[in-house]
């Protein structure tokens, strides 16, 4: 089974522009994995047709001019031996795979849906994110998006998955899908993300057990939710700040700024920052989220620094702090993470460690871990996008080892479930209640550096977000979505 991750950080318009997002390449159902950030330098490319040969010669030809890892490339790669262009990107990058340095980051999507995303949150399916423990053969609703079939049915967070089907009549347990297929099983009952596709599912809740038909549609993903996205908790008399941000796309530097303008008013010094699920996107969005929370920085304090390879360095370029008229300036600062946090998220967490040591802590468990960025490069008689891994994402410190996730970059860490027994934002969710203990001054357990790839972890296994073998964009950015 190939494990592949979701998201990334990447570049994207003209030379260096505030990146568009992106995530890795495919992810096997079970991978719990995401990507990173990246960069947009390249250029439309011209040329004849869109023959499998012809974009496969492309491909080549943009990853010998960009890859991040040349020297691990084949010298003499045989296209024919690949019926897909996307198996023949999947070769080309396999040694750099399997040295951890691109875990499927580097990927062909399609423009005009890439596009839609990071524009509106343009997406199209139930409206819901699902997690699965192969242990336990459980499926559960980890998050549901506003506007959308799943919300309309009151199929929300929490809500477990006990059967699925295309009738009532062939309705099968989650838990015989699994042990058969696996978690892909899972992926495989729930269909293609094709608006009008319907399914049939037996679910359990607080109000019971019930069978509700779904209709995939297209709906635009809200990045900030509307009805937890952003509050401010009242902790034993101390305001504190609680920001979720579900994904890097454009529309969310509205909402982050309104966010923010509210926690400034009230006077809010420290802020929670929930990037649980959030596989990545716009790097410009991640700079937007850094500045709103740095408004202690000094102009001289850097973001993130960008490096591409020797022959490309005058593509480097370095992004200071800009306080914003909504910034803040946390005392403390807790970034709720887990498996699914890449890219973009972790970017953001990265760049405040060498500012706030000890005063920022990952809280909940360790995050996929994606320093490297991707470029677009389009051909767009073909409508294809590569996404190609170019460039390594540093903080002020020069620093991004944590290519095996964040938890052992941070000088603080505390250790907590996600908790689906309870809503984002209610100070009882276990990752939430631990946020806030640390931002008081409380002890707790420290993330072990290894403990990756579990949404919660408990005596059954551990609850990956689902992925299908092919990700789309709005999947790839956030995943588990269905």
């Amino acid at each position: 089974m190939k494990h592949r991750p979701w998201t990334a950080l990447i570049l994207c318009a003209a030379m260096l522009l505030a990146a568009c997002g992106g995530g890795g390449g495919s992810a096997s159902s079970d991978a719990g994995e995401p990507t990173s950030t990246g960069t947009t330098t390249p250029t439309s490319s011209t040329g004849a047709g869109c023959s499998l040969r012809e974009r496969q010669d492309w491909a080549l030809a943009q990853l010998r001019e960009w890859y991040l890892f040349p020297e691990t490339l084949p010298a003499n790669p045989n296209p024919a031996a690949y019926a897909t262009v996307d198996d023949y990107v999947d070769a080309l990058t396999a040694t750099a795979r399997l040295q951890g340095r691109d875990r499927y980051f580097t990927y062909l999507t399609s423009i005009s849906g890439e596009n839609a995303y990071y524009n509106s949150g343009s997406s199209a399916g139930f409206g819901f994110r699902i997690a699965a423990d192969a242990v336990a053969r459980t499926a559960i609703v980890t998050e549901t998006f506003e506007g959308t079939p799943a919300l309309a049915a009151n199929v929300d967070r929490g809500a477990q998955i006990l059967a699925i089907g295309t009738s009532t009549a062939t309705l099968r347990n989650v838990s015989d899908i699994i042990a058969s297929q696996g978690t892909a099983g899972v992926t495989d009952a729930l269909g293609d993300n094709v608006v009008g596709l319907s399914r049939v599912l037996r679910i359990s809740d607080a109000s019971g057990t019930r069978v509700v038909t779904l209709t995939k549609a297209n709906y635009d993903l809200a990045p900030v939710s509307t009805r937890y996205g952003a509050r401010i908790i009242n902790d034993g008399g101390r305001q504190i700040g609680y920001v979720n941000l579900r994904t890097f796309i454009t529309t969310a530097d509205p909402a982050l700024r309104n966010a923010f303008a509210q926690f400034r008013a009230a006077g809010v010094n420290d802020v929670v920052v929930d990037l649980r699920y959030n596989g990545g996107g716009l790097l410009s969005t991640a700079e937007t989220l850094a500045n709103l929370l740095g408004g202690n920085r000094a102009p001289g304090d850097v973001v993130d620094y960008l490096t591409f390879r020797p022959e490309k360095s005058s593509e480097n370029s370095t992004t200071n702090f800009v306080v914003q008229a909504q910034s803040v300036s946390p005392m403390r600062i807790a970034f709720i993470g887990t498996s699914g946090t890449a890219s973009a998220s972790e970017l953001v967490i990265n760049a405040f460690v060498p500012y706030l040591h000890g005063n920022v802590a990952l809280v909940g468990s360790n995050t996929y871990g994606k320093p490297v960025g991707q470029i677009a490069v389009d051909r767009s008689q073909c409508d294809d996008r590569l996404r190609i891994i170019a460039l390594a994402v540093q903080n002020g410190a020069h620093s991004n080892a944590y290519f095996n996730g964040l938890a052992s970059a941070m000088e603080a860490s505390c250790q907590a479930a996600d908790d689906t027994s309870h809503a984002f934002g209610d100070p009882q969710e276990s990752s939430l209640r631990a946020a806030l203990d640390f931002i008081e001054g409380k002890s707790c357990s420290r993330i072990a550096a290894d403990q990756q790839g579990a949404l919660s972890v408990g005596t059954s296994g551990k609850r990956i977000l689902l992925m299908p073998s092919r990700p789309d964009t709005p999947q790839r950015e956030v995943p588990g979505l269905f």
